[in-house]
């Protein structure tokens, strides 16, 4: 019988966004795929360095339902070949995590195969794939450079930005469009009507299933909703996740407040936004993924 994922959190990591591979990959670039295959065969034992998302997915792995059964799958997505992968293979094993299934597409982008695997997450270094699985209806963000100390808490903190992340890019058009007044009147005017499903509306979801398993003082996820917007344009976004029934557990309206320093308070392990000046601000406090979606990246 084939084993199913179904009930689990399902997340995708590239090798680049697990381990510290700048090295190589610069090696790849400036002497070819030759030279890189026989570095990382030379260096198969040698353990590589966390990346930018590995204390992200350490915790990920590390989140149990209430029979001790593991809520979240990881699964390596690497443009590498099973030959060059050996390095990261062993490399997770000396780290311990407890990540088994794998897919080395040999320099072809390995986002193909996020639906087949069930992804309800993609983190990867490689914009290009990003976008590609954002393209195919995969919840998927750049993990961005960042020499930020992680959060020491046991559990899990995830921060979203609205507007082209949980939501769609419906009221960001607007805005960007005819500007902040006529935004404003906008959300006033569709203040209950809710908003459509951005590309992490499903991720959102798969988090409260697990939040769902547990009482909220003992929840091993925390998740916040980090937008720009304020009053009046929360009504519309409190509305939205009514309708939709998903659990938020704080959100705050900034109108325009840098997020970075909100970030760092409220102690996200990650936050996804679309845009990339917002994300430069919060990746100066936190682990920072930009979603490439939206007018905004148009």
């Amino acid at each position: 019988m084939a084993v199913s994922l179904a009930n689990k959190l399902v997340v995708g990591i590239s090798s680049r966004a697990l381990f510290d591979l700048e090295q190589s990959h610069r090696l790849f670039e400036t002497k070819g795929v030759q030279e890189y295959s026989q570095f990382q065969c030379e260096h198969e034992n040698d353990p590589l360095e966390e990346g930018m998302a590995f204390r992200l997915v350490r915790k990920l792995l590390s989140i149990k339902d209430k029979k001790g059964e593991p809520c979240v799958e990881v699964i390596l997505l690497s443009r590498n070949s099973a030959d060059t992968g050996l390095r990261i293979f062993n490399s997770i094993e000396y780290h311990g995590l407890n990540i088994t299934r794998a897919v080395f597409s040999q320099g072809e982008s390995p986002y193909k195969y996020a639906e087949a695997l069930g992804l309800n997450l993609f983190l990867s270094a490689d914009p290009t794939d990003v976008k590609n699985a954002l393209d195919a209806g995969i919840a998927a963000a750049t993990i961005m450079s960042s020499t930020v100390g992680n959060n020491k808490s046991p559990q899990l903190r995830i921060a979203f930005d609205g507007d082209a992340v949980l939501f769609s890019d419906e009221a960001e058009r607007v805005f960007k469009e005819q500007g902040l007044e006529a935004f404003t009147e906008h959300e006033k005017t569709k203040a209950n009507t809710p908003l459509a499903s951005g590309p992490f509306k499903p991720f959102l979801e798969a988090l409260h299933r697990i939040q769902q398993g547990f009482g909220p003082d003992d929840a091993p996820i925390r998740t916040a909703l980090v937008t720009a917007r304020n009053a009046p344009a929360h009504k519309r976004v409190i509305q939205t996740l009514r309708v939709w029934g998903v659990r938020i557990d704080e959100a705050i309206f900034l109108g325009g407040v840098e997020k970075g320093p909100v970030l760092k308070a409220f102690g996200a392990d990650i936050f996804f936004d679309d845009q990339k000046s917002h994300c430069d601000s919060a990746r100066q406090h936190v682990a920072t993924g930009h979603v490439p979606h939206g007018v905004g990246n148009r």
